[in-house]
């Protein structure tokens, strides 16, 4: 494990940078060796991170297209600890699996819920459509965008998680567009999306 986590909280411990790249090129380099290329994008507060945001992030979230794409993870990770095998979740509709990875928790599953919508982060054509490419040491990850995050904290009211990503993107440049529907998406009433606009607006 890297020696570089910080608190989060009582009994909580925050993974940093080099945590979740280690993590994912170590994995990706797993499924290159036995020659799987399954689709897949990263998610959750991990994306985040990947994306220069710091906040806390307790582990790393792949979502992938079909059920055969959590098996070819676990198979490709089967020499790393499992701590949860491949199994299906119908509270919240997801094939699922769990390992840990340098001592970094993944967690790669479908999200099987029906929607039309392209402004989820993890249903629908929202992560497959809405994503950039970083660097995790030989390989390009993709990764779900902040407009989409940002639109699930606001949801969850995690200001722990929301307020430094509408700091890093009032610094840095969003497309209001995006932002504008994933929040509509969301289910945001009018007045807190003015209220997200103005903040970034004027930060």
């Amino acid at each position: 494990m890297i020696g570089t986590l910080i608190a989060m909280g009582v009994g909580e411990a925050s993974l940093r940078l080099e945590d979740v790249t280690s993590a994912l090129e170590t994995a990706l380099t797993a499924l290159t060796a036995v020659r799987a290329d399954p689709k897949y994008r990263v998610g959750g507060t991990g994306a985040a991170l990947l994306q220069g945001v710091h906040l806390p992030v307790g582990d790393v979230d792949i979502l992938v297209a079909q059920r055969r794409d959590v098996d070819t993870f676990a198979a490709a990770l089967s020499s790393f600890p499992c701590l949860y095998a491949a199994s299906w979740l119908p509270a919240s509709s997801q094939y699922f699996a769990r390992y840990e990875v340098n001592g970094v928790h993944l967690e790669i599953s479908t999200v099987e819920q029906e929607t039309d919508s392209d402004e989820m982060e993890c249903i629908g054509r929202g992560p497959w459509q809405h994503h950039v490419l970083i660097t995790c040491g030989s390989h390009r990850v993709p990764v779900v965008r902040l407009e989409l995050r940002l639109a699930t904290e606001l949801l969850r009211d995690r200001s722990d998680r929301y307020e430094p990503l509408l700091d890093h993107m009032a610094a840095q440049g969003f497309d209001a567009d995006l932002l504008n529907r994933a929040m509509t998406a969301r289910g945001l009433s009018v007045e807190q999306q003015r209220l997200i606009n103005n903040r970034l607006a004027h930060s």
